[in-house]
């Protein structure tokens, strides 16, 4: 059970590390100078979630720590879903990335709370006390842009129907949770419609049609997009070519 467990723990917090990595990116590039203080935040409460997570699959399966987990994998080897990786693009991206990830996240690490497993259900109840605020902060810029001008509305319009077929990946069941009744908990869809859908209406956003996950892709079983390999490049850079360097 413990390997399974590692690697259920690996998923979240591959999922974490990864939004970190692309919101820490955004640092000193948003609209706004409060925003890029708030991006900045949510970034470092999703890198908090990361290091536990990781470093809980670490001692699990002994391979280290939680810096050996986020440093020295390749691509193949990570497990987060394909949302989190694509790259921000225009700002209404980032807000449709982050809509959709914390709707996701907030009811998961609540039903985690209570976890057979109590070091889990510890780092799920911390979690999501954060995630409730990126859930607000994103539905507020969601509405902000979709029912502000109509160039706004076009692109977070644009940002939801473009990111919309990568959501299906995070209701595709995962065998490893299956072998961890009591301690895994399923993502529940119905919730996750519900707030986005309540977030698309108050903004004037028209909810898409049904699509699929794109061909070949299936982040929890290690098959990501390039954006990946080039965010993996980056983030690895300065560890890689200082092994076991400490500051």
């Amino acid at each position: 059970m413990s390997a399974d467990l590692a690697l259920y723990a690996l998923g979240l917090g591959d999922d974490a590390l990864i939004a970190a990595q692309r919101l820490g990116e955004l640092y000193a590039s948003s609209p706004e100078m409060e925003e890029d203080v708030a991006l900045a935040n949510i970034a470092l409460d999703q890198l908090g979630a990361a290091r536990l997570l990781l470093g809980y699959a670490a001692e699990l399966t002994g391979a280290g720590d939680e810096d050996t987990l986020a440093f020295l994998r390749g691509p193949a080897e990570f497990r987060n879903h394909v949302l989190v990786e694509l790259p921000n693009g225009d700002f209404a991206v980032t807000v449709a990335k982050l809509l959709f990830l914390a709707a996701w996240q907030r009811p998961l690490y609540a039903r985690l709370a209570a976890s057979g497993d109590e070091r889990l259900a510890g780092i799920a109840a911390t979690a999501g006390l954060e995630t409730a605020y990126h859930l607000d902060h994103a539905t507020q810029w969601t509405v902000r842009l979709g029912d502000g001008t109509p160039e706004s509305h076009r692109r977070m319009q644009d940002a939801i129907d473009r990111l919309w077929p990568y959501t299906r990946e995070l209701f595709v069941a995962d065998p490893v949770a299956r072998r961890l009744p009591g301690i895994a908990a399923d993502p529940d869809r119905a919730e996750w419609t519900g707030t986005v859908e309540a977030a698309l209406a108050e903004a004037t956003l028209r909810v898409p049609g049904e699509a699929g996950v794109p061909a070949g892709l299936d982040g929890r079983a290690g098959r990501h997009t390039e954006h990946l390999t080039e965010l993996l490049d980056e983030m690895q850079r300065l560890h890689r070519a200082h092994p076991g360097a400490r500051w």
